[in-house]
């Protein structure tokens, strides 16, 4: 009887449904059978994709991917601690004008004067508490690029209506178009202070036929010291010449805000007591248009700061009234006595290329041993080798510098292109491979960038990511601020791009100093120090 029971039950088995926890054992075997499968066939993959550019690419995605990640995790830690401390609060107006490290009353208690009271003191300017400095009453949105660079809104400056008219320097008279608008062309696009013909007297001046010639003459960077309006900057810029215009604090009537609301690079820097942030050896031309700067005073060291500025055959432009002091022309002065300006620029090896009226071109020697094979003794000495690794805002120094420097090569025997050759790129100590990663990763980067931000950009020209971009007036984006520029890769993704922007390349000083290789490719750059 037991027997036949037990057949009887295999019997049934056969003819029913199986039981619950056999589907289940069939189930999970499916399911190890798939994740087997899928392990082999991810590693074969990877290993066919190691050997692929495509895996480059997504290698590269994947590092912006990662670093989007932290830099958003970071952001979000920093905004809850704020929110659980405090909203920060809108400061006073009489912190409208405010700069930081930039205070001149401080600095006169401090003991600073002789014109050092302007200068940058971060020591003695800082301040107890955190707000948010709020735009003047009047303030309006800047007309779009580049109508904004020739139109600004006079109620977004600090400057006084008796202010422009009292002024009549070459770089300085305007033209008021509204009771809230300043111009500074005239209705048939001629600039109304005549700063195209003197460009082009320029040009003419150093052996060019015209100012269109800069950059194949090898001028792609300018530093307009006391640049006034920014005039002279906003021409060179529309010859792709990146001008940067410097000036020293002001408390109203700022050059520096006026020339960064034109949209212009610029930055407050003051020659009276300390080096610019920038390296040796940085800029194809140095320009003064009546700066204010007494050039044979103290011992000629503002001269030397130049040539530390200037690459090898750069040019110093200094247009003054008291330049007439200089005497006539260039023939006549011979067997005549030096002034002290032409006699230091010799020490300093630079020759007097032209005169014009007010304005005297001199050009630094291309030749290092010209320095070595001066009179024994001479001065200004030569710098100690280290000394060219200083270079964020050093006491200024009665030596010369950047002879050691394997940077040291003639900007006329400069590559002509965008791209800096191997040889170039040697010289910076930075491989082609990561030089050109870089690159593809920035270009790449400011596509998705340009897309994400196309519908904000141009308001009034709605279009599709991928279109083209609309016809002038072009976009709302005049420039960008990089806050970590490395090798400058973003700035040559829009030179590529053909964008209508120029970005400030900022190489902060605890990192690596990647700015030399940001300045030879003719790009803005700044040394700063975020903390």
């Amino acid at each position: 009887m037991r027997s036949s029971g037990s057949h009887q039950q295999l019997l049934n088995f056969g003819r029913g449904r199986p039981p619950l926890n056999w589907l289940l054992l069939c189930f999970i075997s499916f399911l190890a059978l798939i994740v087997i499968l899928g392990s082999s066939s991810s590693s074969t993959l990877n290993s066919i994709g190691s050997s692929s550019p495509v895996a480059d690419i997504y290698k590269n995605y994947r590092r912006l991917k990662e670093q989007a990640t932290n830099d958003f995790l970071e952001i979000r830690s920093l905004s809850s601690g704020l929110s659980r401390s405090r909203e920060l609060e809108l400061c006073g107006k009489e912190r409208e004008n405010y700069v930081p490290c930039y205070n001149v009353s401080a600095s006169v208690l401090a003991g600073f004067n002789d014109g050092e009271e302007f200068g940058r003191h971060c020591d003695v300017s800082r301040v107890g508490y955190r707000c948010l400095v709020r735009p003047p009453k009047d303030y309006k949105i800047p007309l779009r690029w580049p109508s904004g660079r020739d139109v600004i809104w006079s109620g977004n400056v600090k400057i006084t209506k008796d202010q422009f008219l009292a002024s009549g320097s070459l770089t300085k008279r305007l033209m008021l178009l509204e009771e809230n608008q300043i111009a500074f062309h005239s209705e048939d696009g001629m600039n109304i202070d005549g700063v195209k013909d003197y460009s082009r007297q320029i040009a003419e001046m150093i052996g060019l036929g015209s100012d269109s010639d800069f950059v194949q003459a090898g001028v792609r960077t300018v530093l307009d010291i006391g640049c006034g309006f920014g005039s002279f900057g906003a021409h060179l810029l529309s010859l792709n010449v990146m001008t940067v215009c410097t000036a020293a604090y002001e408390v109203f009537g700022s050059q520096v805000q006026l020339a960064l609301e034109r949209g212009l690079p610029a930055f407050i820097g003051n020659f009276n007591s300390r080096q610019l942030p920038f390296p040796p050896l940085s800029f194809d031309m140095v320009h003064c248009a009546q700066c204010g700067i007494d050039w044979d005073s103290k011992g000629g060291v503002f001269l030397v700061e130049v040539d530390r500025l200037l690459k090898p055959g750069g040019f110093f432009v200094l247009t003054s009234p008291t330049s007439k002091l200089l005497g006539g022309s260039l023939g006549a002065k011979k067997g005549s006595m030096l002034t002290p300006v032409e006699e230091f620029s010799e020490k300093i090896c630079w020759s007097l290329l032209a005169q014009q009226d007010e304005t005297f071109v001199w050009q630094k020697t291309s030749e290092v041993h010209c320095y070595t094979s001066r009179k024994q003794g001479g001065l200004p000495p030569l710098c100690k080798e280290d000394y060219d690794a200083q270079a964020y805002y050093q006491p200024l120094q009665s030596c010369i510098s950047g002879t050691t420097s394997n940077r040291w090569v003639s900007m006329q025997n400069r590559s002509s292109g965008l791209q800096l050759s191997s040889t170039e790129l040697a010289v910076h100590g930075v491989h082609p491979e990561d030089f050109l990663e870089d690159t593809q990763i920035w270009r790449s980067a400011l596509r998705n960038y340009w897309s994400l931000l196309t519908p904000l950009i141009f308001s009034d020209h709605p279009k599709r990511p991928g279109d083209e971009d609309p016809l002038p007036p072009f976009n709302m984006i005049r420039n960008v601020m990089d806050m970590n520029a490395h090798y400058g890769g973003l700035n040559a993704a829009f030179m590529e791009a053909e964008k209508s922007a120029w970005v400030m390349n900022v190489v902060p000083i605890k990192t690596t100093n990647t700015l030399p290789l940001i300045l030879d490719q003719g790009f803005a750059g700044v040394l700063h120090d975020w903390m």
